[in-house]
């Protein structure tokens, strides 16, 4: 999403034309975002006020992949959750009891308040045996001043204080792209990633073998695709290229 569709809250030119082409020729696909702190209703409501299209059903977030991650491997579980709404309310849909006493997980997400005492609860209820799971590896998120610390970087610190590494959800791991395969009936071999960045969007799709479209509209430029041991499939100035593919 951010980086492809949107640039600091500002639809990339195309993008509207993009979603309208896709949704026209009836394509099953997902808008994908590291960010946890929305729901998918939410999202939809930010890119209807922008112009764009976008159904609920059609938002992938890391967060609904964490709790779908966590419903396949330890169903009706418990879990110490620093977030927001669109991480809680996955993990409530999911069966999971949110709960700082014993709970069988830490999920860490992104928020934008993040506190000492959260944190210090995080890392004794780890050393005390809790599980420790993030949504996304991503170590900054991007705002209008600069850069923001985002939950790489909280779960670095966690990690630095118990010795235990995060299992992290979101992409760059190919675990979310093959869950969001399979919630639109879509495989691998026929489908696109379409991101912004090589060391999350491209190494996902690449990943889950997967063509890649890298776009310059976000953090990536065509300086940075050679500091990488892997290239997109194709590289496009931005999602407007991409619109008479579909």
């Amino acid at each position: 999403m951010d980086g492809v569709l949107i640039h600091e809250g500002v639809p990339v030119p195309g993008a509207d034309a993009f979603i309208k082409k896709l949704r026209e020729s009836e394509r099953p696909f997902l808008v994908l975002t590291n960010n946890s702190i929305y729901t998918p209703r939410d999202l939809h409501a930010r890119l209807t006020r922008m112009g764009l299209e976008v159904p609920v059903d059609s938002i992938w977030t890391s967060a609904l992949a964490t709790a779908k991650f966590l419903d396949t491997q330890h169903p009706g579980g418990s879990a110490y959750v620093i977030g927001e709404a669109g991480l809680t309310t996955a993990l409530h849909d999911a069966g999971y009891i949110l709960t700082d006493v014993d709970p069988d997980f830490v999920i860490l997400g992104e928020t934008r308040t993040y506190s000492f005492e959260s944190l210090t609860k995080a890392i004794r209820l780890i050393n005390e045996g809790a599980r420790f799971i993030a949504t996304n590896p991503d170590n900054t998120g991007p705002s209008p001043q600069g850069a923001l610390p985002a939950t790489g970087s909280v779960a670095a610190l966690i990690t630095k204080a118990t010795g235990k590494e995060p299992y992290f959800i979101g992409k760059p791991n190919p675990l979310m792209m093959r869950t969001g395969l399979n919630a639109i009936g879509a495989h691998s071999e026929t489908s696109a990633m379409i991101g912004d960045r090589m060391d999350t969007d491209i190494l996902a799709g690449l990943e889950a073998g997967m063509e890649t479209f890298l776009v310059l509209t976000g953090l990536t430029t065509t300086a940075d695709i050679d500091r990488f041991p892997f290239r997109p499939t194709n590289v496009v100035d931005s999602i407007a290229d991409i619109v008479d593919l579909v």
